[in-house]
């Protein structure tokens, strides 16, 4: 049961944005002051990837844990309230996200997917996107 009346629980799912998001303004920042220059949601690929780098053909994803069902970890707990409702949802974005980046390897583009609880470590992200970009 939902503890919040239905009024306040629509203002807050009203705030829930799905660009300029911390994590992704985390990633963003420290992308730049790395030196590396990129694009923001190309509208034109598939998933509309965080940060595109097209000469490269590398793309970026940054994926909250919740909603994207970031596999065995804490942030990716299901709603206690409303299952029926949430698992289909949650559940269809992993799918569209897994269709989104074999349409992109197709197409010959290398993807990344950096999650929210992945930003505890940002030298080991650093790291991670270094050798992804410059690989």
């Amino acid at each position: 049961m939902d503890n919040v009346p239905p009024a306040r629980r629509s203002e807050i799912m009203a705030r829930v944005r799905s660009r300029d998001t911390k994590p992704e303004m985390i990633v963003r920042r420290l992308v730049y002051a790395m030196g590396y220059r990129y694009r923001l949601h190309a509208k034109d690929l598939p998933g509309k990837p965080d940060l595109v780098f097209r000469s490269r053909k590398k793309v970026v994803f940054i994926h909250g844990c919740f909603w994207h069902r970031h596999a065995k970890c804490a942030l990716a707990r299901l709603p206690k309230s409303r299952q029926g409702f949430w698992l289909p949802k949650l559940e269809a974005n992993r799918q569209r996200d897994a269709k989104n980046e074999s349409s992109l390897l197709d197409a010959g583009w290398d993807v990344l997917t950096i999650w929210e609880c992945d930003l505890e470590d940002l030298a080991q992200i650093r790291t991670r996107i270094r050798g992804f970009l410059d690989a």
